[in-house]
């Protein structure tokens, strides 16, 4: 495996191999890999001739008083991963690589980043279509591979690509989650036991409001309800959003008369856990 650290020589590795006409798999990650992660390289080693993973930790994704600073890194056991499971570029660069003095130039999604994540973080987004941007244009993957956990991020991830003709295929894979359901995420390191056995309320929560649309309840507001009655009976989880959207433009609905995406975000003292459940509405 080829550890790659500045954008020149990711881009000269890239423009050889298309030369190639080797087909490249992105895998974009901030690190402090996890089986998610792996399930997404394993997609991409199926898929594609290279594979190459970013780790960046990316700090215009996070607003002033997150968690930057905190945000677990490990780039020993990372590099350990992505070399066992056969991919061919580490793409690790530092900072000022990404965005080197005098960088002023973002981009953004406006419409699909307005709510939800976008309305309790500020910016988030502003800083994911930058790098994604950035990423697609160094590595020019065929195919860039995202998880679903982030439902908001790979529809607008999706929009973008599409958008500037970047010229990749994205691919969402399913969520890996833990044996009780809790999503997994890089941020599950920091919880304590006490909310790690908490965790697994807002899992349980959305299968709740799936069991609603699938009991053939129409209301979204009633929908939601019966989500946050689940979260209730939590008493360290508290609720940022619950809410029944259209898949494919992630606007909030008021009845449900086709497939929806139930999205929830929560907190647990100062980790913030997302989650999802898209729900086929049954004849």
């Amino acid at each position: 495996m080829q550890i790659i650290r500045t954008a020149k020589a990711m881009a000269a590795w890239s423009a050889a191999h298309h030369r190639e006409g080797v087909t490249i798999g992105l895998v974009p990650t901030m690190g402090a890999l996890h089986a998610g992660h792996r399930a997404l390289i394993q997609a991409a080693r199926l898929s594609c001739d290279a594979v190459v993973v970013s780790l960046f930790v990316n700090p215009a994704q996070f607003g002033p008083h997150e968690d930057f600073a905190r945000y677990p890194r490990k780039p020993k056991a990372d590099a350990a991963l992505c070399a066992k499971e056969g991919v061919d570029v580490l793409f690790a660069p530092p900072v000022g690589e990404i965005y080197p003095d005098g960088f002023q130039t973002t981009v953004s999604v406006p419409k699909l980043a307005r709510r939800w994540e976008g309305e309790f973080r500020p910016g988030h987004f502003e800083g994911v279509a930058t790098i994604v941007t950035k990423l697609c244009s160094l590595v020019r993957p065929q195919i860039a591979f995202f998880g679903q956990k982030d439902f908001q991020q790979s529809v607008l991830v999706r929009r973008l690509v599409e958008d500037l003709n970047l010229g990749a295929r994205v691919v969402v894979c399913p969520t890996v989650r833990d044996d009780d359901g809790l999503a997994l995420s890089s941020r599950n390191q920091s919880l304590t036991p006490t909310q790690r056995r908490a965790a697994p309320v807002l899992y349980a929560a959305l299968r709740a409001g799936q069991a609603a649309v699938r009991a053939g309840i129409h209301s979204a507001s009633r929908i939601t309800r019966v989500m946050r009655d689940r979260i209730a009976t939590e008493p360290l989880a508290r609720v940022e959003y619950l809410s029944v959207c259209d898949p494919r433009t992630l606007e909030p609905l008021g009845r449900v008369t086709r497939d929806v995406v139930l999205l929830g975000a929560i907190r647990l003292g100062r980790i913030r856990l997302i989650d999802n459940l898209l729900v086929r509405r049954e004849a």
